[in-house]
């Protein structure tokens, strides 16, 4: 296969790696997005540890490079496994010449503030630490709707003494809509915007419930947004049609695997279905090497190529490590 120019996935979880190992469904089968969450990526993530999530890691990225993704924009969560889980990342992604910019995302949903500073407190040590020349960091949110207005203030105070951006999820389902609304916000996007802790290129992902008017904001101030098109099908959150008032919209695979045709596949028969077209819609796949330019300079993802994987990967060792680290994950997951 010739060189190609290489692709960026603009929101994804590495921590997924290991769910096409055979993850059991859940046992009753949600009905709704929040219980999604609950039954499956909340348990998921909270049973993952060190070795669990290199292994996630090390698979998901060998998986992407195979698929023509030279760079990808990570959102992590391992609530019993916080300190040092990035490093984990990162030296996964620097061994296997992966760019990438990543962050812990900040939730109270589990250990309530004290979790949250965690989460923060993750994010300032890599920023403070981190040396590789391939990886880089920003600050992480999990979502509006499970963080208080405190973890709010202190994530916009840390993006700005690192003078970097914030990755969160905005209105992926109306349940963060509401939650919003319910704490006295006409949305998630003006909470947050309150709160001082959306600098000028910061990511959100999904925004699937926001209306035209916020989009437009949202382009106002530079932010960029991530569309998903098969994780938002797949959670039947809906279509997010209010994106296509922005021209800064990239395209993510929200943890689904890193084959960045079959997302942009995804999303023409996703906006065709909802009735739109266009050029703003076809710009996306390309729009994340302007969002990675951003965080790295203009010559770093459009210079890498992509072929059929590097040849130092021995993708053989990497699907054995992942084959024996998805057992022990399902079985811990099973006493959550």
């Amino acid at each position: 296969m010739s060189d190609r120019r290489g692709q960026v996935n603009a929101h994804t979880h590495l921590y997924s790696g290991l769910v096409p190992l055979g993850m059991p469904p859940p046992d009753p089968a949600p009905s709704t997005f929040v219980e999604i969450l609950e039954s499956v990526w909340w348990r998921m993530d909270r049973a993952l540890d060190e070795k669990s999530l290199r292994a996630a890691a090390r698979f998901y990225l060998s998986d992407a490079l195979r698929l023509g993704t030279t760079a990808l924009v990570d959102h992590h969560e391992s609530p019993n496994f916080i300190e040092g889980s990035l490093d984990v990342l990162a030296d996964a992604c620097q061994e296997l010449g992966m760019r990438a910019l990543l962050c812990y995302g900040a939730t109270e949903r589990n250990g309530k503030l004290d979790e949250g500073r965690a989460g923060l407190a993750e994010c300032r040590r890599f920023l403070k630490e981190n040396d590789r020349p391939l990886v880089r960091g920003c600050v992480g949110l999990h979502a509006s709707f499970t963080v208080s207005d405190e973890l709010l203030l202190e994530a916009g105070q840390l993006c700005r003494e690192f003078s970097t951006v914030l990755h969160v999820h905005l209105a992926e389902g109306s349940e963060d809509v509401e939650d919003a609304q319910h704490r006295g916000w006409p949305g998630p996007l003006a909470r947050l915007l309150h709160f001082r802790c959306l600098p000028e290129g910061s990511i959100l992902a999904h925004g699937v419930h926001l209306s035209r008017e916020q989009v437009l904001r949202c382009e106002e101030l530079g932010l960029w947004l991530v569309q998903n098109p098969r994780s938002n099908a797949a959670n039947g959150v809906g279509y997010p049609k209010a994106l296509a008032n922005s021209t800064r919209v990239a395209l993510g695979t929200d943890g689904f695997p890193s084959d960045m045709a079959a997302e942009e596949q995804a999303l023409l028969k996703e906006a065709a279905r909802a009735g739109e077209t266009g050029e703003r819609i076809a710009a996306r796949l390309a729009n994340g090497h302007l969002l990675f330019a951003e965080r790295f300079g203009a010559d770093s993802s459009a210079s890498d190529t992509a072929t059929s994987g590097p040849a130092h990967i021995d993708a053989a060792e990497i699907r054995a490590e992942a084959q024996e680290e998805a057992r022990r994950l399902w079985e811990r997951m099973s006493t959550l």
